[in-house]
């Protein structure tokens, strides 16, 4: 029979997940290499697993996991035949333990997420390799999750991670947030890994659970440190702006019990009114910094807008929302804000027009084994009365989907059909 877990055990998985981007983040500025860092955080969790359950777990868990793996990696420091160059930049606080401030640039921001993010976002990288990486340290994905979100093999991703860790500490990326032409030419990998990061949280690709709101928090900390750090980028904004947005619905779109709740079926009151403030704030700088026509992340945050300023579900306006859309297709063409845009089309004219435009999508290749696909096709299909290819079609998604509570909600979705 297999063992269950103890409680100091469930704490520490508890824990680890939450903080160990920041304990990753810290050990890199002290080491300069993520991959070591990544290994002196495991040694750090296996320190715990071996002392938690014998002398019960500490009134601050995170707090004794970064000081643990800082020693370590001080230690580790210690031992290298650099370590008189290491000891120059590390100053007295290697004595301490705790980390120097380092010179930076006049506009610079002292957050080691933020580095970290920047670091494994480098054009040394490939772009897969990027996403997969950053997605593995500071969305503390496990390798098996990654590779069901992007449709590949585990081996597949394995692979990309220890190769970009390795092309990290060969090329000797410096850990820093950039500045200058260097900054810019990272910012728009780091924008879309800061994005992934959150939709991992607020919609989880697998697992028992719909929201991780830990993943959530900390990218939309780190869009608005980049707004900060970058005030005259607009889709720095528009980014912060969505996420703003996006996040003021959090406690409305989940049951006690964890059920998802469909966005037409939430109570608003419970959204955040601050939050939604603070999107509409971020939005407007990112208009008034813009040159020209909205880039994606500020389209994508006035279609969230349309949302967060309508009252009730049927004041939404939709008509706007898809011609949004259709401004963001052409922006970025995807077959996702496509199929975006016939729910948006399915609302301001009705389901049969967006039927046709769901139809179409059907031989995308990328959208082969998506699970909205069937999922939107199956709600155009109930509300055109029918039943029974709307049944089959929410079957369909609910096999297609990695997501335990998503299933649960697409056969419902199924049962409930007349």
């Amino acid at each position: 029979m297999q063992q269950q877990p103890t409680e100091p055990t469930r704490a520490l998985e508890a824990v680890f997940r939450i903080e160990s981007p920041r304990v990753v983040a810290a050990v890199a500025r002290i080491v300069r290499d993520v991959g070591i860092a990544e290994e002196l955080t495991q040694d750090a969790l296996v320190a715990a697993l071996e002392q938690w359950p014998r002398d019960g777990v500490p009134d601050n868990p995170g707090a004794w996991l970064m000081t643990t793996a800082r020693h370590r990696a001080v230690d580790l420091v210690r031992r290298r035949e650099n370590y008189a160059r290491k000891l120059a930049e590390i100053g007295r606080s290697l004595r301490t333990t705790s980390v120097v401030e380092e010179p930076s640039a006049p506009d610079d921001i002292d957050d080691d997420l933020l580095r970290l993010v920047f670091t494994t976002c480098h054009p040394v990288l490939s772009a897969e390799a990027r996403t997969a990486l950053t997605l593995r340290l500071l969305g503390g994905l496990t390798t098996a999750e990654i590779a069901r979100a992007y449709l590949v093999p585990e081996a597949t991703i394995a692979q990309r991670i220890v190769r970009a860790k390795r092309t990290l500490a060969t090329k000797n990326v410096a850990f820093e947030v950039p500045y200058g032409p260097d900054r810019e030419a990272r910012l728009g990998s780091v924008l879309d890994v800061i994005y992934l990061i959150f939709n991992e949280g607020y919609a989880a690709t697998a697992g028992d659970d719909w929201l991780r709101p830990g993943l959530c928090e900390d990218a939309l900390r780190l869009a608005r440190l980049l707004a900060g750090l970058m005030p005259k980028e607009p889709e720095v904004h528009g980014l912060a702006a969505l996420l703003e947005f996006q996040t003021s619905r959090a406690a409305a779109r989940t049951a006690p019990d964890g059920t998802p709740i469909l966005l037409r079926d939430q109570n608003r009151r419970r959204w955040n009114r601050l939050l939604i403030r603070r999107g509409v704030d971020a939005l407007a700088r990112a208009d008034a910094a813009a040159a020209g026509a909205p880039g994606p992340y500020a389209l994508q945050a006035a279609i969230a807008a349309c949302h967060a300023l309508a009252y009730t579900y049927e004041e939404t306006d939709w008509s706007a929302i898809a011609t949004l859309y259709g401004l963001l297709a052409a922006r970025s063409p995807s077959p996702v804000v496509e199929l975006n845009r016939a729910v948006a089309v399915s609302m301001a004219q009705g389901p049969a027009p967006a039927l046709e435009i769901v139809d179409a999508l059907a031989a995308e290749p990328a959208l082969r084994e998506y699970h909205l696909l069937p999922s939107v096709r199956g709600d155009l299909l109930a509300r055109l009365g029918r039943t029974q290819e709307a049944r089959a079609e929410f079957g369909r998604a609910a096999s297609l989907t990695r997501n335990e509570r998503e299933r649960e909600l697409l056969l419902r979705r199924a049962a409930e059909l007349p």
